[in-house]
């Protein structure tokens, strides 16, 4: 694998976790998911445009300050090349898109740094044209293989004058598959106390990594040959989920996965379950945690035009996990506007709980999420 930056990944990491807590402080009872990585690649983008005291903002939000720019696209170029090809065995896309109002003049530099480092697509379209959302959607829908629809909704802001778009698809099987024979009907805790009727995957005596302390378990669950995961992390019994969240730093995941040991005879237990999150902006949260001057009038993205700003982040995530394997995928859009003999171990996920699918050699969290109640 090419050289990426120390500081690049852990401040994806410490970013993926600020984001997810800021957003499931805005929907403590309902189900949270999102693609750090794709926000992180999407404000990235629009960070290459940015100067002073804006690419200030955004590099201490997006964990990379200490790094010189060059070192921060060179990273993401090296990190997204080697995750999309770490595994035979998985289906990883990512691609990258910016779409230009015509008649806009965007800065060459800013749009071959993007082109070069984030292998981006670069279109320019007639904003006010009614197929405009249309041709933006459909790239969307193209990327993400039909799971992301429709997260930009007409009509385009006559001020809008460019949007920076990432999109990605995650389809893995597992390992060690579930068989659908094993699976029954059971119950799950709802975060809201409500009882549901699930779909309870079952495998029982499994050889999985797994920790066990009084605040949680956590079981790591791989996909194909290995090097990418889920992780599942069920907060003990009487534990709010929303409190444990609340208490989730990058140095707490770490602690979790050095945690894990490799046990024998482990009954897991997982519901059958598909979640789909947003579409959501995420200007709220940006601002809360720092990036607010990207949001208002007075940002200085002068590297791509003058007098222009962050009006939306929006993001939306949908995942679907089964006996198979898991299916998800996620898109982000920056728009642009002017102005033994033993107990027996069990891991039941009856009750609110937290996944994370991690790639493991570059410690990349690609999806996460609070699988707060149940759908099928």
């Amino acid at each position: 694998m090419q050289k990426v930056s120390h500081d690049v990944t852990t401040g994806n990491k410490t970013f993926a976790f600020d984001i997810f807590k800021k957003l499931n402080e805005e929907d403590a009872n309902e189900n949270v998911f999102i693609s750090p990585i794709s926000i992180s690649q999407a404000l990235a983008m629009a960070y290459n445009g940015a100067d002073t005291t804006t690419k200030q903002a955004m590099e201490q939000v997006l964990g990379f300050s200490e790094t010189e720019r060059d070192i921060v696209n060179e990273s993401y170029f090296n990190l997204m090349n080697y995750i999309e090809s770490a595994d035979n065995k998985i289906e990883l896309a990512n691609g990258n898109s910016i779409w230009v109002r015509k008649g806009v003049n965007v800065k060459s530099k800013f749009i071959r740094t993007n082109e070069n480092y984030f292998n981006a697509e670069v279109n320019t379209l007639d904003f006010s044209g009614d197929n405009a959302v249309d041709t933006i959607n459909k790239w969307i829908d193209k990327a993400t293989k039909g799971m992301i629809t429709g997260i930009l909704n007409p009509p385009i802001p006559d001020d809008a004058v460019m949007y920076l778009i990432n999109a990605i698809y995650f389809k893995g099987k597992w390992s060690d598959q579930f068989n659908p024979k094993y699976t029954y009907d059971g119950h799950f805790a709802a975060v809201d106390g409500s009882l549901q009727k699930v779909k309870m995957m079952n495998k029982p005596k499994a050889s999985v990594k797994y920790a066990g302390t009084d605040e949680y378990k956590a079981i790591r669950l791989p996909y194909g040959e290995g090097k990418i995961a889920m992780y599942v992390i069920l907060p003990s019994e009487g534990t709010n989920i929303n409190d444990f969240i609340a208490g989730m730093t990058a140095e707490k995941w770490d602690e979790i996965r050095g945690c894990l040991k490799d046990t024998e005879d482990v009954f897991v237990k997982i519901p059958r379950f598909k979640l789909e999150y947003g579409t959501k902006d995420l200007v709220k949260s940006l601002t809360s945690l720092g990036m607010g001057e990207a949001f208002g009038e007075n940002a200085d993205f002068s590297v791509i035009t003058d007098d222009v700003y962050i009006s939306r982040v929006l993001h939306k995530a949908i995942i679907e996990v089964n006996e198979e394997g898991s299916e998800a995928s996620a898109a982000t859009i920056v728009e642009f506007i002017m102005g033994a003999m033993r107990d027996p171990v069990t891991f039941i996920a009856d009750r609110p709980f937290i996944f994370i699918i991690n790639e493991d050699v570059t410690d990349t969290i690609i999806f996460m999420g609070k699988a707060g109640r149940i759908n099928e």
